[in-house]
């Protein structure tokens, strides 16, 4: 077990010693690829359907139509393999970039997914998962990977700096 399994069990006896209401019940997962628990209580990653592992960022073929549907018969490991921006239609009909997105590509199927970067991911391996996408030479079903033009951005949102 790891640290991050230390402070959910200390999290867990405080919500119960506060006599807090817990909305939904703890699921987490051991990581297929580095083999840490990864749990999935929102209060670490800030997002509602955790797929990957905040460590190595290796996924898990889960969600078949849309995240969180769980439906996928796949279940392979999914590799994270670049960098994407969620697409975003801004006001007054703009396209804009969103937040900074994880590629994943399935290692059975070969399917893509674009996963959100939760709070407790680790930005040193984001920015080497994206740093070796900078020298792929794969196509992604029509997802923009982001290329060294995109760095700044890229460094400044993971890191807050230039």
């Amino acid at each position: 077990m790891n640290e991050n399994y230390e402070l959910y069990q200390t999290l867990m006896v405080w919500e119960n010693h506060q006599g807090l209401k817990r909305q939904k019940t703890e699921q987490g997962f051991i990581c297929k690829h580095c083999r840490n628990y990864v749990t999935t209580h929102t209060l670490f990653s800030g997002v509602q359907n955790r797929n990957h592992c905040p460590y190595c960022l290796w996924s898990r073929h889960m969600d078949l139509y849309e995240a969180g549907d769980r439906l996928a018969a796949c279940k392979a490991q999914m590799q994270p393999v670049g960098l994407a921006f969620k697409q975003s239609r801004k006001k007054y009909g703009q396209m804009g970039f969103g937040e900074l997105m994880l590629i994943h590509l399935c290692t059975e199927c070969g399917k893509t997914s674009l996963n959100r970067i939760a709070a407790d991911d680790d930005a040193v391996t984001v920015l080497e998962v994206y740093e070796k996408s900078l020298t792929a030479e794969w196509q992604l079903d029509g997802i923009h990977v982001l290329s060294a033009a995109e760095c700044s951005i890229v460094r400044s949102r993971l890191f807050g700096i230039g």
